[in-house]
C-alpha cells in the first residue's frame, strides 16, 4: 500500500447540504451530528443540511459545522471499514464520536496513515483523528474559537486578500509598503503563486493596488476579518484560557502543525501551537512539502469541498490525492 497522509479541510469549504448524504448512509456519521447538537446547544445538523447559507457562513457557525462534517466523514469511513473488515481480531474504533477512529483508519487504508495535517481549523480535526483530543473537547474548542475570531473581527474593520502569481519575497515587500495604511501580513502560504494577506481594511485596499502593480492578481475574500494576523491577538488570548483547561494526549499518528511544520509531540506544544496559529501564518505549502520529503506517496482529503485537493495539485502535480467529501467518495474505500 502507498504511504498515505490524511488532510482535513479548513474554514471556507462549507456549503449547504454538507454531510447530509453521508449521514443518510452511515449510522456512525449520523451519530456525530446528533452528538454535536447536544454539545453546541443548537441545531447544527439542520444548519449543515439545510442552511440558510448566510447563517452557515458566519465564522462562529462555520467552524463547528465544518469540523463536525469532517469528523462525520472520518467516522463513516471507519465504520465502513469495520463492517467489511476481513480480519476479526483487528481492534474496532469506538462506536460513538468520542473516539479517534484511528483503528478504523488502519483497516480502510490497509495501514496506519503515516501522518495527518489540517488547514487552520482542520488542524483540530487532525488532532482528534490522531487521538490527541476527544470529539467533545475538540468541538467545544472549535466553537469557542469561532466565537472569539468573530468578536475580534467585529472589533476592527479588516479582511483578507489572496495574491495570485507573485513570489513570497514580493508579498513580504508589499506588506511592508501597505503597512503604512494599517496592520497587514501574510496569513496563508497555500501553494506556489497563491499567498493570502490579512489585515486592516485600509491596508488590504492598499495591498490590492500593490499586488496588481507588481503583475499579480488580487482576490478579496468574503471573510469576517483578518485571520492569522496580529489582529487576532484578543482571540488567541481567550482561546489560550480554554486550551489550558482542555485535556490533550500525544497524537498516535504524527500531526503537522500549521505554524512551524513540526509534528505535535505533547500536550504543552499542542496548546501553545494552536494558540499561536491564530496570529501566525499557515505554512500549508511547506507542510505538504515536508510530508512529501518524508516519503508520503498518496493523500486523502476528508471534509466538505475540494480545496485541499486543488492546492495539492499545484504543490505536487502528479501525486495521487483522493477526495472524500460525499457519500459517493466513500465508495472509493468500499471493502
Amino acid at each position: 500500500m502507498p504511504r498515505t497522509a490524511i488532510l482535513f479541510t479548513g474554514q471556507g469549504a462549507q456549503s449547504v447540504g454538507m454531510g447530509k448524504d453521508i449521514a443518510a448512509v452511515s449510522s456512525e456519521a449520523a451519530a456525530v451530528f446528533e452528538q454535536a447538537n447536544e454539545i453546541v446547544g443548537y441545531d447544527l445538523k439542520t444548519l449543515c443540511f439545510e442552511g440558510p447559507a448566510e447563517k452557515l457562513e458566519q465564522t462562529d457557525i462555520q467552524q463547528p459545522a465544518i469540523f463536525t462534517t469532517s469528523v462525520a466523514i472520518w467516522r463513516a469511513l471507519s465504520g465502513q471499514a469495520q463492517t467489511g473488515a476481513s480480519q476479526p481480531d483487528t481492534p474496532a474504533a469506538p462506536a460513538d464520536a468520542s473516539g479517534s477512529g484511528a483503528s478504523g483508519a488502519e483497516v480502510w487504508l490497509g495501514e496506519t496513515p503515516v501522518a495527518m495535517a489540517g488547514l487552520s481549523l482542520g488542524e483540530y480535526t487532525a488532532l482528534f483523528a490522531a487521538g490527541a483530543v476527544s470529539f467533545e473537547d475538540a468541538l467545544r474548542l472549535v466553537k469557542r474559537r469561532g466565537e472569539l475570531m468573530q468578536a475580534a473581527s467585529l472589533a476592527v474593520p479588516s479582511g483578507m486578500v489572496t495574491a495570485l502569481g507573485l513570489e513570497a519575497e514580493q508579498i513580504e515587500a508589499i506588506c511592508r509598503e501597505a503597512s503604512s495604511a494599517g496592520i497587514i501580513s501574510p496569513a496563508n502560504f497555500n501553494c506556489p503563486g497563491q499567498i493570502v494577506l490579512s489585515g486592516e481594511k485600509a491596508a488590504c485596499e492598499a495591498a490590492i493596488k500593490l499586488i496588481e502593480a507588481a503583475g499579480g492578481r488580487a482576490v478579496p475574500l468574503k471573510v469576517a476579518g483578518a485571520f492569522h494576523s496580529a489582529l487576532m491577538k484578543p482571540a488567541a488570548d481567550g482561546l489560550w484560557e480554554m486550551l489550558n483547561s482542555t485535556t490533550f494526549a500525544s497524537p498516535r499518528v504524527p500531526v503537522v502543525a500549521n505554524v512551524n511544520c513540526q509534528y505535535h509531540a505533547d500536550p504543552v506544544k499542542i496548546r501553545r501551537w494552536l494558540a499561536d496559529q491564530l496570529t501566525s501564518p499557515v505554512l500549508w505549502q511547506a507542510s505538504i512539502e515536508r510530508l512529501l520529503a518524508e516519503g508520503v506517496e498518496r493523500f486523502v482529503e476528508i471534509g466538505p469541498g475540494r480545496v485541499l485537493t486543488g492546492l495539492l495539485k499545484k504543490i505536487a502535480r502528479g501525486v495521487p490525492v483522493i477526495n472524500v467529501s460525499s457519500a459517493e467518495g466513500l465508495k472509493q474505500f468500499a471493502v
